[in-house]
């Protein structure tokens, strides 16, 4: 029998139009996106489906909608396959919370308030500072990491073998992008981004988050939910809410991530939200698993179906 990893999308995966044909084909998916906007008090479902993109990418908007679609797609796939063995799950940045709300470590309206809090946040943050990132290819950890120290900017995402990004000061930032190639860094490019996430100029979102999270109801997770910070399972309420609060300006260990849902045995990777990008990085991170994405009616099917012959 496969064990089942489950994987959540983060910021940047979001397209116009996600999770609209779930909503027309599926009750369970209908049900919980207008529950989505009774809880948060606007119609966040019709800037999901029919944009503008300007208006979705928005980190307030993007992140609940992440959020809820992932979690839509999560209940779909299980409600159509049936229950199946799940041996760990992650997300990326935002993603690790709609992993711990699948694992019910928070409850669905608990946790969409908390993701509306933290992308407003980190919005907040965002228009207080100058920040950029930039994604540097074919590099190793080392060799970002010190130029990271001479350019004072810090290592954001370890992505997959060869993928690092770096976000800070924006003016630092295009310097470090203006060397890498100096560095051995075959490519470095500036990101299409508001601000310098994962960095310390997020330092007033982490205060406010750390705030936020004192105040939440935390359960131990009902399977393991592997922390973006270090790499491992995650199982206490307090080291819950630290490794949360760390997460916003600490580096997302995605690669570590990936190795140890494979440790655990998982060998059947679900990307549950919009784009593949996370199938993408696993495939350059461990060739020997499986992966597949359900993001819309077609492959939420077909993930289900999959999930069942595995069985």
């Amino acid at each position: 029998m496969k064990k089942i990893a489950l994987l959540f999308a983060g910021q940047g995966a979001q397209v116009v139009g996600m999770g609209k044909d779930l909503a027309e084909h599926f009750p369970t998916a209908a049900e919980l996106f207008r529950k989505a906007d009774q809880i948060l008090g606007r119609r966040l479902s019709e800037t999901m489906w029919s944009g503008p993109i300007e208006e979705l990418t928005k980190t307030s908007n993007c992140q609940p909608a992440l959020f809820v679609h992932g979690l839509a797609c999560f209940a779909l796939v299980r409600e159509l396959a049936g229950n199946f063995p799940m041996g760990g799950a992650a997300g990326l940045s935002l993603g690790e919370l709609t992993a711990h709300a699948a694992a019910e470590t928070f409850d669905f309206e608990n946790g969409l308030k908390l993701v509306e809090k933290r992308g407003n946040f980190m919005d907040e943050a965002c228009s207080e500072t100058i920040g950029g990132m930039a994604a540097m290819i074919g590099a190793d950890e080392n060799t970002v990491r010190q130029l990271a120290d001479d350019q004072d900017v810090d290592v954001a995402n370890i992505n997959s073998p060869g993928q690092i990004v770096i976000s800070g000061e924006l003016a630092k930032v295009e310097a470090a992008v203006g060397v890498a190639k100096e560095r051995g860094i075959r490519r470095a490019t500036l990101l299409n981004v508001a601000g310098a996430y994962h960095s310390r100029l997020m330092e007033s979102a982490y205060e406010k988050l750390g705030a936020a999270l004192a105040h939440i109801q935390v359960n131990p997770p009902h399977f393991p939910v592997i922390s973006n910070v270090t790499g491992r399972e995650v199982k206490t309420p307090v080291e819950i809410r630290q490794t949360l609060q760390d997460q916003v300006t600490s580096t997302v260990r995605w690669v570590d991530c990936m190795e140890r849902l494979a440790a655990l045995g998982c060998d059947l990777f679900i990307e549950l939200g919009p784009g593949g990008v996370l199938g993408g990085l696993l495939k350059r991170t461990r060739k020997d698993v499986e992966v597949i994405s359900a993001s819309d009616v077609t492959s939420v099917r077909a993930a289900a179906e999959r999930l069942r012959s595995a069985g």
